[in-house]
């Protein structure tokens, strides 16, 4: 089973999506661009129109804003669809240029493929599925590590969802699932310790574009505590700003779509980065990271020559005589930081001088 571990030490995923237009030339450039950017992951959508949504299931608000409303959601996600032979090429493609393959399956049959025909040992989980829970199921027993979207859900819906994926990795065969069963699996020390091995939690606000107010990073925080698993971020956001501050706060995955075009046609391209906008966030992501560092207050080995000059000793006033009692007269305290501390400097006065100093002379008793 594979675990989340982010590489310096952000996972950053390039989610191509359906930016693809269901145009296989699109989507090996989508790969291209994000092997370029430094990305480590670039994400697709693996779905069947015919398995995911009913003939009448009208659109989302911001499909129909981008698409219009004149067709079904079936009918646009159908135009959408990428070929299981297309899928294995984009993965051997993508593990060529260096990165690693990914996708979302939004049904059985998708996730079959992911999982049994393109060996997929990291599945991502999107919000819209996160109260599914015979494909959670289906998705914990596949082995593979889980990242989950929680977009749209509550603390309480998240740990419902812990405890199918708990069951799905511990109970065997024979045991019925059930709520009662997801519970007892979530309680267990079996259950949290298979969820510790291999989930990532990811927050999200499942709006496109989501406005900044609505994002509530700080719920990051809420379950990173109430979970105890890595936690990390969907950005649906305009720019590159809020992921950033994602990543300042913990984010142990960054997720932001990207297309080739905003102004291209589809449900997605309006709320994803162009090619040098992802550029600067990927950019901005291992500098983030880096300053991040490891919580350990201390001076760093480039402030050490600073601290020489920057700080103060304590130094004679005037001339000093051997044996003569030091008062406050006699000390000063002025750059460079090289001699005995400020903080010595009550212990230095009533002192004998053990030797002869001039003025401006770094003390040493």
């Amino acid at each position: 089973m594979d675990e989340v571990k982010a590489p310096e030490p952000v996972l950053v995923i390039a989610e191509a999506g359906v930016n693809h237009n269901g145009r296989p030339d699109w989507a090996f450039q989508l790969v291209e661009v994000a092997a370029q950017v430094g990305a480590d992951v670039v994400k697709f959508q693996t779905f069947r129109a015919d398995s995911l949504v009913t003939a009448d299931a009208p659109k989302a608000a911001y499909q129909q804003r981008a698409t219009g409303a004149g067709e079904s959601q079936q009918a646009m996600l159908r135009r959408l669809e990428l070929p299981a032979a297309l899928h294995r090429e984009l993965k051997a493609h993508a593990e060529q240029r260096g990165l690693r393959f990914l996708s979302t399956a939004f049904d059985e049959p998708s996730l079959r493929l992911l999982v049994d025909e393109l060996g997929l040992t990291l599945l991502k989980i999107p919000s819209g599925e996160l109260t599914n829970a015979p494909f959670l199921l289906q998705h914990a027993r596949s082995g593979a590590g889980l990242i989950v979207s929680t977009g749209m859900a509550t603390l309480a819906e998240v740990e419902q969802a812990l405890g199918v994926i708990a069951f799905g990795r511990i109970a065997g065969a024979q045991e019925r699932p059930g709520p009662a069963a997801f519970r007892a699996a979530y309680a267990s020390p079996e259950g949290q310790a298979a969820l510790r091995r291999g989930v990532t939690l990811l927050h999200c606000t499942s709006d496109y574009p989501a406005a900044a107010e609505a994002v509530n990073l700080r719920a990051m925080d809420a379950m990173a505590a109430a979970f105890g698993l890595p936690v990390g971020y969907s950005d649906h956001t305009l720019g590159i700003e809020v992921a950033l501050s994602a990543v300042a706060r913990g984010a142990r995955v960054l997720e932001k779509h990207f297309t080739l075009d905003r102004t291209l046609p589809g449900p997605d391209h309006a709320a994803s980065l162009e090619p040098p906008e992802l550029a600067r966030l990927v950019a901005g992501v291992r500098t983030v990271s880096a300053a991040l560092g490891d919580g350990i207050k201390r001076p760093q080995p480039a402030e050490l020559a600073t601290a020489a000059v920057a700080r103060k000793s304590l130094v004679a006033r005037r001339a000093i005589r051997a044996g003569q009692v030091l008062g406050a007269e006699d000390i000063a305290v002025m750059r460079p930081g090289t001699g005995m501390l400020p903080m010595a400097y009550w212990d230095v006065i009533g002192r004998v001088a053990s030797r002869d100093y001039a003025a401006g002379d770094l003390l040493d008793e």
